[in-house]
């Protein structure tokens, strides 16, 4: 049974961080592409970033440019998000999400992911 359980949400104020983790199990982590959703309130889901196996190759949306980094550990079967100079306007459910593939593209269309985490939230206060 393949879970992915995100962490590291919380409360922050405008200018903070926030790192979040993702913990997959069930699968073979690192023939997996990853990435990273949220949903804003009354929004929908968009990609935020994306990694592709072996880390080759990263995806990043143009709101999160130079201040979100993801990354992956494929001896821990875990992929981050880290989430520095953080506005209001990244308030939202973050979702992380699994491929699988094999080779070393970055996939930013959600429906193209299998898998995918509960969420966790993060806010960010001005």
């Amino acid at each position: 049974q393949v879970q992915l359980v995100e962490s590291g949400g919380g409360l922050v104020q405008a200018g903070g961080s926030l790192r979040l983790s993702c913990a997959a199990s069930g699968l073979t982590f690192s023939s997996y592409a990853m990435g990273w959703f949220r949903q804003p309130p009354g929004k929908e889901r968009d990609v935020v970033a994306t990694i592709s196996r072996g880390s080759l190759n990263t995806y990043y949306a143009d709101s999160v440019k130079d201040r979100f980094t993801i990354s992956r550990d494929n001896a821990k079967n875990t992929v981050y998000l880290q989430m520095n100079s953080l506005k209001p306007e990244d308030t939202a459910v973050y979702y992380c999400a699994a491929t699988p593939t094999s080779g070393w593209t970055v996939y930013t269309n959600p429906n193209r992911y299998t898998y995918w985490g509960q969420g966790t939230q993060a806010t960010v206060s001005s």
